[in-house]
């Protein structure tokens, strides 16, 4: 018998249970060992479930329980997740998670403090919900040398720029869908904004790279200032707008990673990912890409992960999995200082002078679309460096500047 104990039983913490618990046959036979619930810890009221007498709102019991031998924390956010996970490792407990903010923030520390107390530190769940990205990362694709991670990280925002795309919504009323339908959160704002994706995309280069990539170092922006007139742009150009998260090895041994809309070819395959659907596409010096698909959230998909990770905790009471990275670096992420294809919108109330400034500074720009009854002309530059397209952009007289990364 090996018992278990769930932080939180909120919309994954109650999948968890349901599984672990109304599945208990089939887990057990997966684990080669019985698994049993014996704690879930929570504040709120569950006297109505079937498996009330395992609530409990002290977690001191739950610490110092030596039987509990694997603690699966999904309550969220940094405090007091962290320190009850750390407690739990130090205390000698394998610990799974779905929480991409204590694994983007403090991942590093706790994989070392699992490693030192010879327990596990899994978090699958925390990236791709459902997906499975981390294990075949570091299993399948451990002969690889990986030198790129380029993903659509959040199924809110692209359900969102789906929408506007497909049925010409504005952001507004996509947004205001989207928490109808259950996509987004009432406070949006850190699936909006690319706070969400950055997470994420920090675990995968933390994993990829073997060193870890903070939030603060990624630089992120979200879809919050994409409008109509850049998706209807967008598709004159053949491109659909995604927010992409990417993270590639540099050759000076340091990375680049990033966060932020981009205008996708419609012949990558990202573009082609719609509604809620996430993808990852990681790219092996020997594989080449390979791309892992699916709803990258939700409660089952999200639990599932979590009790795959509680399984193989429970093969491995004994045995460390080799899953971790270093503790990063100050100036580990840095720009990666080559030439790229910017999208650029500029508007003016002149739109002669407009047109004569456009043609001075980008006197052999073919890709364009001139707009004279809005005033505007989009276009698409020829391989740049940011700093040279932002000097040129200083040139023109107009009104507003607006500038997208792209994905070709």
């Amino acid at each position: 018998m090996i018992y278990t104990a769930i932080l939180g039983h909120g919309t994954v913490g109650s999948g968890v249970a349901e599984i672990l618990i109304n599945r208990k046959r089939h887990v057990s036979e997966k684990a080669h060992d019985d698994l049993e619930v014996k704690y879930i810890l929570e504040l709120r009221d569950f006297s109505h479930l079937t498996y009330a007498e395992k609530f409990t709102k002290d977690f001191e019991k739950i610490v110092n329980d030596r039987d509990v031998k694997i603690v699966a924390e999904v309550m969220g956010g940094l405090n007091p997740a962290y320190d009850f996970v750390k407690r739990c490792l130090l205390a000698g407990k394998s610990v799974v998670t779905s929480n991409k903010e204590l694994v983007a923030a403090k991942g590093a520390e706790l994989l070392s403090i699992a490693a030192k107390n010879n327990v596990n530190f899994l978090f699958e769940a925390s990236v791709g919900g459902g997906i499975p990205i981390l294990r075949p990362m570091a299993q399948c694709l451990a002969a690889n040398d990986i030198n790129r991670v380029t993903g659509i990280l959040n199924g809110t925002t692209n359900y969102i720029l789906n929408k506007m795309i497909v049925d010409s919504m504005d952001f507004d009323t996509a947004l205001s869908l989207a928490k109808e339908k259950g996509f987004a959160e009432k406070d949006p704002t850190a699936d909006i904004e690319g706070h969400d994706a950055c997470r994420k995309i920090c675990i995968l280069a933390s994993l990829a790279f073997g060193k870890h990539v903070y939030p603060d170092q990624v630089k992120t922006e979200g879809i919050s200032n994409v409008t109509l007139d850049d998706v209807a742009y967008a598709e004159k150009f053949n491109c659909a707008i995604k927010l992409i998260a990417m993270a590639k090895k540099l050759p000076n041994g340091k990375i680049s990673a990033d966060v932020c809309p981009r205008l996708v070819s419609h012949d990558n395959i990202l573009s082609n990912v719609d509604g809620v659907f996430n993808a990852i596409v990681v790219r092996g010096d020997a594989t080449g890409d390979v791309m892992f698909y699916g709803k990258g959230a939700g409660k089952m998909p999200t639990a599932s992960a979590v009790v795959a990770d509680t399984i193989d905790c429970a093969k491995h009471l004994h045995a460390r999995k080799y899953f971790d990275w270093q503790e990063g670096e100050k100036d580990y992420v840095t720009d990666d200082g080559l030439r790229k294809r910017f999208y650029v919108l500029i508007k003016s109330h002149d739109f002669e002078r407009l047109l004569t400034d456009f043609g001075k500074a980008f006197p052999e720009n073919t890709w364009n679309i001139k707009n004279e009854f809005a005033g505007e002309i989009a276009f698409i530059t020829d391989e740049i460096y940011e700093n040279e397209l932002k000097a040129k952009l200083e040139t023109l007289k107009c009104d507003s500047i607006k500038t997208m990364n792209t994905l070709f």
